[in-house]
């Protein structure tokens, strides 16, 4: 490797950012013969999709931004010879009634409870949304390994897999505001919220909206090996960039650490600096695993307008699972699926309102993961035996024009807001249940859209790189 600006390496391709699709690109490219050289500004590979130890004194592993796999076809894994695994969840999801405090709720999972919230009329109609979706996601699922089609190709690739009845599911999946399908599948304001917290995880929207972004959000989350199943990786997210990096050095990829990337030139020459040097390379092909906007800062490009984050996300670590006032449900069942808390389609809609009018949501719409249930090995053995637990909660409808102003003072009112919605349908304060670190400060790390772009470089703390298309 070169020193000094004057030298100039030679590569095939330059990846620019280390997070999983940079990791993939590299190892792919690598397995095939060409020389790699990737460039990861921060000192470990993963970007988003990381562990960390997030408190001192706590031996915990915790997925601190992304934390479920979906997107990531086995053979990808398979053909990179990655030890890669996932575990699934017993439960789908648990949504108590916010209607009541929570003292009912439905839970998705080996069976079903709609009778319990008196929507036992809803159960076909949520199941037959849901064989809507596969009608499509089904036969576009391997398309993602496959050179990008046209939507008429996609369209036609559809109806040809599932004949003339899947021309219905594409125009309500694709064509029209998902919001009309999901209104016309079930009835109750908290089961069509269940169905349509798919089509807002980071995207500022209404279910209605004619741009249908929802609806591009909505098919992201349902369209994972065909059936929008959501597993657990098994040690964390960390585990996997750690076999994704392992694998693409093992085919001959050069993957370069605390390497700041100052420019690229359109005929592939990149400039970085790592510590006191700055070197060059030059390549054939420029790989961006940057977001939009930051690439265009590269290039010395106007950088693109693109959509804000609009989310919160907070991790716990738990002495025990929360109690609940659902007496039907254990705590177990509750947290083995996704969590969903003030998410009914009214909260959804009237959290939308008060973030479009400058407000934080109050309650705050939330879902909740916990990984350990699943997972213990992110846990130490003393962790697992005294029954802690690690929670991560993901807040919606919280635009990164929400979150200016001095950064703990952003933090901090943030986590009330989250903190509060959950107290909303527990049978205790989350915080009575709160582990301490080594400090005797509360295990709670909250990460804003400001933390995102600072930390990772997503454009105003985007999850999606500047939104989905």
């Amino acid at each position: 490797m070169g020193s000094g600006v004057g030298l100039v390496d030679v590569v095939d391709v330059v990846v620019v950012g280390g997070g999983h699709n940079g990791l993939v690109a590299a190892g792919y490219l690598a397995r095939a013969g060409l020389r790699v050289r990737l460039l990861e500004r921060l000192d470990t590979v993963g970007g988003a999709a990381v562990s960390a130890h997030a408190f001192d004194g706590v031996d915990a592993r915790l997925s601190r931004y992304s934390y479920l796999v979906s997107l990531l076809p086995r053979q990808i894994v398979a053909d990179l010879g990655a030890t890669v695994h996932l575990s699934g969840r017993r439960y789908a999801s648990y949504t108590p009634d916010p209607g009541d405090g929570g003292r009912r709720g439905l839970l998705i999972g080996p069976q079903a409870s709609f009778g319990a919230i008196g929507a036992a009329g809803d159960e076909e109609g949520f199941a037959e949304f849901y064989r809507l979706c596969r009608a499509v996601t089904e036969p576009l699922w391997p398309t993602l390994l496959e050179p990008l089609r046209t939507r008429t190709q996609a369209r036609r690739h559809v109806l040809a897999a599932h004949g003339p009845d899947a021309g219905t599911a594409w125009d309500a999946l694709i064509e029209h505001p998902v919001g009309q399908a999901i209104k016309t599948s079930v009835t109750s304001d908290l089961v069509r919220g269940l169905i349509a917290t798919d089509a807002l995880i980071g995207t500022f929207a209404r279910l209605d909206e004619e741009s249908l972004h929802q609806n591009i959000c909505l098919l992201y989350h349902v369209l994972g090996g065909g059936d929008g199943r959501w597993d657990i990786p098994v040690g964390g997210m960390g585990a996997v960039t750690d076999a994704l990096a392992t694998a693409a050095r093992a085919h001959g990829a050069q993957l370069i650490t605390g390497a700041h990337v100052l420019a690229v030139t359109p005929d592939g020459e990149v400039r970085y600096r790592r510590g006191a040097e700055e070197h060059r390379v030059q390549a054939a092909v420029v790989l961006s695993g940057v977001t939009p906007a930051v690439l265009a800062g590269l290039l010395g490009e106007p950088a693109p307008t693109v959509a804000e984050g609009c989310q919160v996300k907070v991790n716990l670590m738990l002495r025990r699972l929360p109690r609940l006032r659902d007496p039907a449900v254990t705590p177990e069942q509750a947290f083995g699926g996704t969590f969903h808390v003030n998410e009914t389609w009214s909260q959804l809609d009237a959290g939308y309102c008060a973030a479009a009018a400058g407000r934080v949501p109050d309650p705050l719409p939330c879902e909740i993961y916990c990984h350990s249930l699943t997972d213990p090995t992110i846990l130490s053995p003393e962790l697992r035996e005294a029954g802690a637990a690690t929670l991560t909660v993901f807040g919606l409808h919280v635009p990164h024009a929400l979150q200016s102003g001095p950064p703990d003072q952003v933090r901090s009112r943030l986590t009330e807001a989250v903190l509060a919605s959950l107290n909303t349908v527990l049978a205790e304060p989350i915080e009575d249940v709160v582990m301490a670190d080594a400090h005797g400060r509360s295990c709670i790390e909250t990460k804003t859209t400001a933390d995102l772009e600072d930390g990772l470089g997503l454009t105003t703390g985007n999850i999606f790189h500047g939104g989905l298309q």
